[in-house]
């Protein structure tokens, strides 16, 4: 697993091995003692799996109760996934970084706890698969507006995105409630 240094702290960008030949392509997209090696040793207890059209922003989303840390993969399409820090005491707080992911690269991005997290669909379409270490709880579930002008977030969308009734009521990320 090679690690891909990044500019939040915690946070990481990973590559796997992965193995092709005429056939196809073979990969580990979990193993609890390569991910302990490179420094997540959560536990997950949840897996999502997300589909969404192209055009589709989705976040920024995070829990101020039960927070979630995430891994996230892309199995088919590409998506441009952002991640928010949070945590008040960070050297990285209210530092935002973005990675493509996407079916043909084969990247994670691992997103800890007090982080925020979005993605929006450059492709057709796209298939994202993310590992929690906390389940669900919509009550504790809050949003960042995804264009707040203070974070300046570029998510390389030209048009409006689609967003949920949720995603369009986010709230200023210094008005939100933090972890």
């Amino acid at each position: 697993m090679k690690v891909i240094p990044i500019s939040i702290t915690g946070a990481l960008v990973l590559e796997p091995k992965v193995w092709t030949d005429d056939r196809g392509f073979f990969l580990e997209s979990y193993n609890e003692k390569t991910f302990d090696k490179v420094g997540i040793t959560e536990k997950f207890v949840q897996d999502n799996h997300s589909y969404s059209k192209r055009g589709v922003l989705r976040g920024l989303h995070y829990q101020v109760a039960k927070p979630q840390g995430k891994l996230v993969r892309v199995v088919s399409g590409e998506v441009l996934d952002v991640f928010l820090d949070l945590r008040k005491g960070s050297s990285t707080f209210g530092k935002w970084y973005s990675v493509k992911l996407s079916g043909e690269n084969f990247r994670f991005a691992w997103i800890p706890v007090g982080l925020a997290h979005g993605f929006y669909v450059l492709s057709e379409s796209a298939h994202v698969l993310y590992k929690s270490t906390e389940l669900y709880f919509p009550e504790h579930e809050r949003t960042i507006l995804w264009n707040d002008p203070d974070l300046k977030i570029d998510w390389g969308n030209h048009a409006e995105p689609l967003l949920s009734k949720k995603d369009k009521q986010g709230t200023r990320f210094r008005e939100a409630e933090i972890l």
